[in-house]
């Protein structure tokens, strides 16, 4: 008998949908008061998860959910930075699924 392995599922802070651990990023707030993206999900400190999608960091950013999930002020200047960093991480997803044909290759 195959033993199936468990993929442990984690909240979005701005939908409240589960989603497996590995579709959602990781935002820390540690002792110091500092946040940060946690691309590892390893750092120390205390976590909220958020979807990798564009809509949920740009509602994160307009709800201001990280001010509320840690009870503190938090600059806009993250939230820019949260968005920016989700629009890579989605772009880059698209482009894992993108196979071109030998002629539509871009040229190198």
């Amino acid at each position: 008998m195959v033993k199936t392995k468990k993929i442990p599922l984690r909240k979005s802070v701005v939908s409240n949908a589960q989603f497996p651990k590995k579709e959602l990023l990781r935002i820390v707030y540690n002792k110091a008061g500092e946040i940060s993206i946690d691309p590892t999900g390893k750092a120390q400190g205390r976590g909220a998860y958020i979807a990798i999608k564009n809509e949920e960091a740009l509602q994160a950013k307009q709800k201001r959910v990280f001010d509320r999930v840690f009870q503190t002020s938090i600059l806009e200047a993250f939230y820019d930075e949260l968005i920016q960093y989700v629009d890579h991480q989605v772009e880059r997803k698209k482009l894992a699924t993108v196979t071109y044909s030998i002629d539509e290759a871009p040229e190198i």
